[in-house]
């Protein structure tokens, strides 16, 4: 879908639908999304194959021009190697015409976006973490999924059923009868279905193209401040000086007494063991499902409080102002790692951030080194420290007592008003700039530099996703196909 622009009016969305397959539905999904691993497995062998014959044969001494050449990893490339080796490789000459193409072209979209993430990782062109060369998928431990653009993809005209290509009719968990209406009266169309296994359940993915309608929130010329943390999920003050709280409802702390029973019964039995290849016994599998089913639970459990809370927010407020936190970072305190990812604060930004833009409404993200904790609501004066363990802030200046969370709230509700730029971190215009302690405002600590582009890891400088005799080869963004894979 590289260069796909959506009409005017019109907004790509995604609706992710639980399904109920039979069995036979069921063993197609699993076919499907097997042969997605095993195209990208085939892939990666098919790329690799090369680097490490060009490392072999330069331990030899053979000369640069006569080394075995590159081979693309480009989609288009992948995709004709492929057509041309399933009729004839072992793997794949049995079985292959069973699944839709669509199931291996899932799989080499992904090795391409691997090893096209791999080589700007090496040279310094890709932000985040260092990637490291794309491996194996496991059959056991490998994330089932497939996508589909082309074929029969539609929603039946009864709202129970949808229709994917080569799976034919599945039953869907929940009535989608609302989204046949928006399909049959032309205010949406359906580009892709990924099919995936999540939570101990099939669900499908439908990416829309959906006109726009902009709905008024409650109080448009309203604004909201929102204190994350952990003993109350979210403080929040709005601009009429009312102070609220989102209790945090700790559903990992309350199930961790049936985690640990369960993985007490999951350490004794016989598991796998990679080492050995000794396969997990009847009895493992089934204690894991029951471990696992407690996970799947916290989970919904959480989504499910998320999004009312976030959905409530978004559609009262035309101003909301959250803070760029460091996630990461704070994850790294052991002390407080499990309930910091319970709480899920980067999911809340992320699901302000989208349902503000389906509402025309605006998100302001503070600075993260903006001192919301420790500058005074009233007065502004800014302390020069302020413990994580003082949970009461107390003003020197004006005196001012206050409960720390809703002082940083009220901070963050005053700076939408003082706010002019477009609502993104790092592209604020405040009024006046205040003076703050040393460490307050930016980070002292010098980061490390990126790593320089260099020698490839197996055979090399890592080429380009193009290089290579494959003829027919054009350009590709395989980012922006795998949206939904």
């Amino acid at each position: 879908m590289r260069g796909f622009r959506p009409r005017p009016g019109f907004t790509v969305r995604a609706y992710k639908l639980a399904l109920d397959p039979n069995a036979t539905a069921g063993r197609r999904l699993y076919s499907h999304a097997g042969a997605a691993r095993a195209a990208y497995n085939w892939a990666v062998a098919h790329i690799t194959a090369v680097w490490w014959q060009r490392r072999a044969e330069q331990s030899y001494g053979i000369a640069e021009d006569q080394l075995t050449p590159w081979r693309s990893w480009s989609l288009p490339s992948l995709r004709k190697a492929f057509n041309e080796d399933k009729r004839t490789d072992p793997r794949f000459a049995g079985w292959w015409e069973e699944n839709s193409k669509e199931a291996y072209n899932t799989g080499l979209a992904n090795a391409a976006a691997a090893f096209d993430n791999y080589a700007k990782s090496k040279s310094g062109r890709r932000k985040g973490r260092t990637m490291g060369l794309p491996r194996f998928k496991s059959k056991r431990k490998a994330r089932l999924t497939c996508r589909f653009t082309t074929g029969t993809i539609r929603i039946e005209p009864d709202g129970r059923h949808v229709t994917l290509p080569r799976i034919g009719r599945v039953r869907l968990h929940e009535d989608a009868s609302r989204l046949r209406a928006l399909l049959d009266a032309g205010q949406m169309r359906i580009l892709s279905a990924t099919a995936c296994w999540d939570r101990g359940r099939w669900f499908v993915s439908f990416q829309v193209e959906e006109r726009h309608q902009l709905v008024k929130v409650a109080r448009p010329n309203a604004a909201v401040g929102i204190d994350l943390g952990i003993k109350t999920l979210a403080v929040l003050a709005d601009s009429d000086g009312v102070l609220a709280a989102e209790l945090n409802p700790r559903h990992l702390d309350r199930a961790h007494k049936q985690l640990r029973r369960a993985s007490r019964v999951v350490s004794r039995r016989q598991g796998p063991d990679r080492r050995t290849g000794r396969q997990a016994s009847k009895r493992w599998e089934k204690a894991n499902r029951a471990r696992n089913k407690i996970h799947h639970r916290v989970a919904n459990l959480r989504e499910d409080t998320l999004h009312k809370m976030t959905t409530r927010l978004a559609c009262e407020y035309g101003t909301i102002v959250v803070e760029d936190l460091n996630v990461v970072g704070m994850g790294r305190n052991r002390r407080l790692s499990r309930r910091i990812a319970d709480a899920a604060f980067g999911e809340i930004r992320h699901q302000l951030a989208y349902k503000t833009r389906r509402r025309g409404t605006r998100l302001v993200v503070a600075d993260r080194w903006y001192p919301s904790s420790k500058t005074c609501s009233r007065c502004g004066v800014v302390k020069a420290k302020l413990p994580l363990g003082m949970r009461v802030f107390v003003c020197d200046s004006c005196g001012l007592v206050i409960d720390r969370d809703a002082n940083a709230g009220c901070n963050l509700v005053a700076l939408a008003a003082r706010t002019t730029g477009t609502g993104v971190a790092g592209d604020l215009d405040f009024a006046t700039a205040e003076s703050k302690p040393r460490g307050a405002d930016r980070k002292t600590r010098t980061t490390r530099p990126r790593r320089k582009a260099g020698t490839g890891r197996a055979g090399g400088t890592i080429p380009g996703p193009r290089t290579g005799t494959e003829t027919g080869d054009r350009q590709q963004d395989t980012g922006a196909q795998l949206a939904l894979g």
